[in-house]
């Protein structure tokens, strides 16, 4: 994994602006519009060099394909960040996701000191928070009609992990 760069905005173009991914995330509309991937590249990017979020690229090791991001939006006051992660539909499946996510839970805890890791998801969406689960996020609660995503409002299952409960931070 890697920061974002603007040579990824292409593949996140693709891979975002299928309706499928879009209808179970929090944050990605659909359509996805056009030139949208470069502005978020360079927002994330700017949001690095401020220290409050990072977002890496997934990459798979064999041939570099890009599959997805993992990001972290940190909250410097009270030493926390919430997880967020998306994998193009190809690559669904194969556990690529619950790998980043716990890289960028060690980077949470041993570069970035934070005291607290969260993250939500959907509640008709298990396989997002399957990876919550097994990367040893506790389950806090269900927020109901907490977003609304197109014409519905959303329940959202939370997940958190604090520094002394994970595992070897």
């Amino acid at each position: 994994m890697r920061l974002l760069e603007p040579g990824d905005a292409e593949a996140i173009q693709s891979l975002a602006n299928d309706k499928e991914l879009a209808d179970t995330t929090l944050g990605i509309p659909h359509p996805y519009p056009e030139g949208a991937a470069f502005h978020f590249v360079q927002a994330r990017r700017d949001a690095a060099l401020r220290g409050d979020g990072y977002s890496f690229a997934v990459k798979r090791k064999e041939d570099g394909a890009f599959l997805g991001i993992v990001g972290l939006h940190v909250n410097k006051t009270h030493h926390m960040g919430e997880l967020a992660y998306w994998i193009g539909k190809p690559y669904w499946r194969n556990g690529y996701c619950s790998e980043a996510a716990e890289r960028v839970l060690q980077f949470a805890f041993d570069e970035l000191m934070l005291n607290r890791v969260y993250a939500a998801a959907m509640t008709r969406n298990p396989a997002s928070y399957k990876v919550m689960e097994k990367i040893g996020m506790k389950f806090e609660g269900i927020l109901r009609s907490h977003i609304r995503k197109g014409e519905c409002y959303e329940d959202l299952r939370h997940y958190g992990l604090l520094r002394t409960d994970a595992r070897g931070y």
